[in-house]
Order: structure tokens, then C-alpha cells, then sequence
């Protein structure tokens, strides 16, 4: 039986509709001025140059160039856009996903699925997959990958998001074809086992590259350690929460726990990967992939003596601001708001959890693998 729109529906496919127009209508109108100054600067600039490698990329007058020097980068003319994110690229993407999760509701909601918390439970080898896609491509700038431009696109922040969103949705619809025709008991465990796969085989992956990369190495000493103290607090924590503050968890109980956990992973494998990379074995330190960890990074290193960051490091408040957010995060989950709209709520919690432990796993096999 075909379930009729709803205003809701119509209402967000009309501002799908006006924002594309928008994008696309003012790119072609203004290519200087909303694609290059805009999408090609803080979106697709980033992507291209990291796609090739590259120090930047550099819009001018429509012409690309791609530049491998930070000395040339700094003195180039035109709109330059280097690898990684800015604040204003974070807010659109936060943005956009805020937006795209009401579209995802509604579609689960057609689906049928989506109410309980064994959802989020079954998508969890998702964002571990998501985090390790992206190493893949980490690795894929040591040489010995096949993958190229374009292709290697795929594989790169934002754009990586929608590659396993597409993988995770056709996941979900024979999970649930599985279920409805009597092939398996619920969606929730073929679902989780198809992210359980997904993320064997870019484990597989990249332990292969080890074997036939020799910029690729291997260090389980950070996949052990994170997942060691991650553990750890999330335990400390859930105790503290039901013990003192009970309310913190009457919407999600162990759920909000996951959720806590993937944000601990994130925060443990900075501090790990950015202090202390080279006394866990690698060549040196890594450096930070996001504006908020460099932001933290630098800030902690004006404000304290050297000889403090020199012996404890600095990105050890990252893990601090990590366990509070999600802490306070989870908090806001009520009773109430689950009751009133579950799967919003789930989804929510989903989408939460994947902002954490996917880039958190891809900073903890990016030191596993020496990437």
C-alpha cells in the first residue's frame, strides 16, 4: 500500500529543490563569485587538491591549477583552497547533514524501520567503515594504490560521506527485503553483518598494502591503546552518569553509552596519534585534520609552558571537550523526545555517533597503518 506525502515531505523536497536551483543557477550566473568564492573555496577546492595530493588548487577565471609548494600557495593570485576543513566548510556540512537526516526520517519512516535503538546498534560497522574508507584513501597517496582522480574523490571528505550513505542505504533495503520475505527474523542483524563486511574487507585492504607498500606500516600498539581508554572512560562515565545523574540517560540508557564511547575513540586517538605517534613507533607526530583539534592543539600550546606540552603534549584537551560534549549531547535525549519522535531521535543519536568514531577510527588506523 502506498503511503500518501505528507505536507512535510512536499515542503522539504521544495527547499531541496530551491537550494539546488540556487547552487547551480548562481554558479552559471556568478561562476567567480558563488563557485569559485563559495563552493570551489570552502567545498570542492579542498577535495580537488587533496584528490592530487596537493599543497592547494587554485581558481582563476575559471582555470584550475594545481600547486605543490606552500611557499607558491601563499603568494598565488586567485581563490585558493587547500586540503582539509574550515569553519565555514563544518558549519555547511553540518548544515546540510541536519537537513538530509529530516529526508533520511522520512524514508525509513516509509521503510518501516528506524524506531528502536537496535538501529543505531546495526549501523555501528558503518561508521567504523566510514572511518576506514578514508584511510584507504590516506593510503592511496603513498603510491602503491591504484585508485586515481576521480575515483579517489570518493573516498574523500565530504564526498566519502555520500559514498557510504549510498552503500549503507542499499544495505538497508535488502536487509529489509531479507526481513519482509521471510529470509530473516528482523533487518538489524543482516544489516549489521553487511557493515561488518564492508569494513573487513577495507581492513583486508589496507592489511595488504602493509605486504606491498613499504610506506605502508603497522602498528596495533593505537588501535589497541584507543580502544583500551575509550573503554575505560566510557565505563567511568556511565557509571558516574547512572550513580549521580540518572536523568543524563532516561532517553537513550546504553545507547547514549555508544555514543559517548565513539566521541572517547575520536579524543583518545588525537591524543595518542598527535603526542605521542613517534613514542608508539611511528616517524613522527600527526597532524591535525580539522580546525577544532588544530584550534585546541594551538591553544593549549600558547597557554601552557613548554615544558609541559613538551612532556604531556597538548592535544589532551581535545579528549576532555570530546567526553563533555557527547556527555551533554546524550543528555538532551529525554524520555520524552523519544517518545514523541523515535525515529527522529534515532536517527539523530546516528548521526552523533558518526561524527565521532568515523573520524576518530580513521585518526586511529591512520597511526595503525603509518598514514
Amino acid at each position: 500500500m502506498r503511503v500518501p506525502e505528507t505536507d512535510a515531505e512536499r515542503a522539504w523536497t521544495a527547499v531541496l529543490g530551491v537550494g539546488l536551483v540556487a547552487l547551480v543557477g548562481g554558479s552559471l550566473a556568478f561562476p567567480d563569485r558563488v563557485y569559485g568564492g563559495f563552493v570551489w573555496h570552502y567545498f570542492w577546492g579542498p577535495v580537488y587538491a587533496d584528490a592530487h595530493s596537493a599543497a592547494c588548487a587554485v581558481w582563476d577565471g575559471g582555470a584550475r591549477t594545481l600547486l605543490y609548494e606552500n611557499a607558491r600557495c601563499a603568494t598565488a593570485s586567485g581563490i585558493v583552497a587547500e586540503p582539509g576543513y574550515t569553519l565555514v566548510s563544518e558549519v555547511g556540512y553540518a548544515l546540510t547533514l541536519v537537513f538530509m537526516l529530516t529526508g533520511v526520517v522520512f524514508l525509513i519512516r516509509r521503510l518501516g524501520v528506524g524506531e528502536e535503538y537496535s538501529f543505531l546498534y546495526a549501523l555501528f560497522p558503518f561508521t567504523l567503515f566510514g572511518g576506514a574508507l578514508r584511510v584507504v584513501e590516506d593510503a592511496n597517496d603513498t603510491g602503491a594504490s591504484a585508485l586515481t582522480y576521480p575515483l579517489n574523490a570518493l573516498l574523500i571528505s565530504p564526498v566519502i560521506y555520500v559514498t557510504v550513505f549510498a552503500l549503507t542505504l542499499a544495505a538497508l533495503l535488502l536487509a529489509v527485503w531479507l526481513a519482509r520475505t521471510g529470509r530473516t527474523e528482523g533487518y538489524e542483524r543482516p544489516l549489521f553483518a553487511f557493515g561488518a563486511l564492508f569494513l573487513g574487507a577495507t581492513l583486508a585492504y589496507l592489511c595488504a598494502l602493509v605486504v606491498v607498500d613499504p610506506a605502508v606500516s603497522f602498528h596495533p600498539v593505537f588501535t589497541i591503546l584507543t580502544y583500551a581508554i575509550a573503554l575505560g572512560v566510557t565505563a567511568a562515565d556511565y557509571w558516574l552518569l547512572t550513580r549521580y545523574a540518572p536523568g543524563a540517560l532516561s532517553g537513550t540508557g546504553f545507547a547514549g553509552a555508544v555514543v559517548i564511547f565513539g566521541h572517547v575513540i575520536d579524543g583518545a586517538s588525537n591524543v595518542l596519534a598527535l603526542d605521542f605517534g613517534q613514542e608508539l613507533g611511528l616517524p613522527y607526530d600527526l597532524t591535525p585534520k580539522h580546525p577544532v583539534n588544530q584550534f585546541i592543539v594551538e591553544f593549549t600550546r600558547g597557554t601552557l609552558p613548554a615544558s609541559v606540552t613538551e612532556t604531556i603534549g597538548a592535544a589532551w584537551p581535545f579528549l576532555l571537550v570530546k567526553i563533555a560534549a557527547a556527555t551533554l549531547v546524550v543528555s538532551l535525549f529525554d524520555r520524552r523526545m523519544y517518545e514523541e519522535n523515535p525515529r527522529y531521535t534515532v536517527l539523530l543519536l546516528v548521526a552523533v555517533l558518526a561524527v565521532g568514531l568515523g573520524p576518530g577510527t580513521r585518526d586511529m588506523l591512520r597511526a595503525t597503518f603509518g598514514v
